[in-house]
């Protein structure tokens, strides 16, 4: 069968986020499959990078196309109906990923000949806000790239780190309490997403390194087909923690804003993170890789593209009074929408507008705070200064006081050395005086002694008689001096016989 040439149509490719990933992960299949698809966007970037180096065709001028489709594949009101009016006779089918997003509106044209739902939702806002009969509408549940989202290992009994998938979340938002939650269980948390500053470019490899992921809808799908345990979660609101019980519930709900029906609070998250269950999320992984699988959603999408082409081809030509009467009408129903948005927005505005005089004035306060708190840290630096000196001057008094204690020590070693001999001196004198001491007790008891011998009173007579004591004393005299006479002869001697043994 021959191949189509599908124009598959975007208000942005610029991010990577939900209905961007949706075109490319499309288009890329498409192209496998021998169809030629194109993209068009006004607004390009990214994503719209990532398909063209996939050699898909990408435009943000549909003049740029030389050739006409042969089915209009349109996502978002005013891009679709870009096309049906640029490609008379082309009919098309319009697809709905959102509840709350007014590009989300589906345009009522004759040439839309199914309107496709990603979700139960989606499906009541066709079907029961814009008065698309049930007939036209089809229900084709979101879809992962199984191949790209490839399986992680076993998870743990007990969870330890955890993600939060979302471009919405950001630390002026839910990302607080979901940290928060976190810590109260013992997990650490990461986030990935645009609002946080940390976009995830292959979010193929990043999920499998946690054990828990907080997402929602296609993120929340793109986890449980890699194996982790999800808490549905968003800016909007909170979920259950998806398990088998509850899974056959969430699934045609997108795992999105119907599912998300609690707030976001710590008490909440902590609940969902005690029904922790490796195994459980195991069987949930295995079914949406069972059921969730890209090349299913491609081929149902393919076999409407390929009815709608019949329909048109057996249809009476494009009465272009009607089309033109269905493009009043979807533009005036535009108008509206866009004039309660541009209000929101202008009220939204007029709220930042207010919001940013008030950090403006915060802004000259905190100057005008920050400038005296300058003043202050220079006269504290100042006096930091002087302290500092002080201190110097403080620490070479210090170091003279070393040496001058230094020295003083030094000192009184010596005098301790001194005063050791001169103790020791003071020592030996005594034993000298004591040793004298005996010796003139022993002297004074001898002489005593010898005073009241028979020869000293004999002698002391003899002296004291007349005539007789003098002749003693001569005689006395005369031997000390005879005595004297000897020892000279005596020490004279020697010299004598040395001369007469010279000679």
């Amino acid at each position: 069968m021959a191949g189509l040439r599908i124009l598959v149509t975007n208000t942005w490719l610029d991010a990577r986020a939900g209905s961007e990933l949706y075109v490319r992960d499309l288009t890329t299949a498409l192209l496998a499959r021998g169809h030629t698809p194109i993209a068009y966007s006004p607004v390009l970037g990214q994503v719209a990078c990532d398909i063209r180096a996939a050699t898909i065709p990408v435009v943000d001028d549909l003049d740029a196309l030389g050739a006409p489709p042969d089915v209009i594949h349109g996502h978002h009101h005013v891009e679709t109906l870009t096309a049906l009016l640029r490609f008379p006779g082309v009919p098309a089918v319009s697809l709905c990923h959102g509840w709350l997003p007014w590009q989300e509106a589906p345009p009522i044209f004759p040439r839309i000949r199914r309107y496709v739902a990603v979700d139960e939702t989606c499906r009541d806002r066709l079907v029961l806000e814009h008065g698309i009969p049930e007939t036209d509408v089809r229900v084709l549940l979101n879809f992962v790239d199984l191949e790209r989202f490839a399986p992680r290992a076993s998870l743990p009994g007990r969870p330890a780190r955890a993600l939060v998938f979302s471009n919405a979340a950001s630390e002026d938002g839910y990302l607080p309490v979901v940290r928060e939650a976190c810590a109260r269980a013992g997990i650490a948390l990461d986030v990935a997403g645009a609002s946080s500053g940390r976009v995830a470019q292959a979010p193929e490899t990043l999920l499998g390194a946690y054990d828990v992921v907080f997402a929602k809808a296609r993120a929340a799908l793109e986890a449980m087909a890699v194996g982790t345990a999800v808490v549905l979660c968003d800016a909007i609101g909170a979920g259950p923690l998806v398990t088998t019980a509850e899974f056959d519930q969430l699934r045609p709900l997108n795992f999105g804003i119907r599912a998300l029906r609690a707030p976001v609070s710590v008490e909440h998250l902590v609940a969902e993170l005690a029904r922790y269950d490796a195994e459980d999320a195991a069987r949930v992984s295995q079914r949406v890789r069972a059921e969730a699988g890209r090349d299913a959603a491609v081929d149902e999408l393919v076999t409407i593209y390929r009815e709608v082409i019949a329909e048109q081809a057996a249809a009476p030509p494009a009465d272009l009074v009607v089309e033109a009467h269905a493009a009043a009408r979807s533009l005036r129903r535009l108008a509206g929408v866009l004039a309660v948005a541009t209000a929101s927005r202008d009220q939204e505005v007029r709220a930042a507008r207010a919001e940013c005089a008030r950090l403006t004035g915060a802004l000259h306060k905190a100057t005008e705070d920050h400038a005296g708190a300058a003043a202050e840290a220079d006269a504290a630096r100042a006096e930091a200064g002087r302290l500092a000196a002080a201190h110097a001057g403080l620490e070479r008094a210090y170091a003279e006081l070393r040496s001058a204690h230094a020295a003083l020590q030094a000192e009184h070693a010596e005098l301790a050395a001194a005063r050791a001999e001169l103790e020791s001196t003071n020592a030996s004198l005594a034993e000298t005086r004591a040793a004298l001491a005996r010796d003139l007790g022993t002297a004074r008891e001898e002489l005593a002694y010898l005073n009241d011998s028979t020869t000293i009173r004999l002698r002391d007579r003899i002296l004291a008689t007349a005539g007789l004591g003098a002749l003693v004393r001569a005689a006395l005299r005369l031997g000390k001096l005879a005595a004297t006479r000897l020892r000279s002869v005596g020490s004279a001697q020697p010299a004598t016989r040395s001369i007469r043994q010279r000679t």
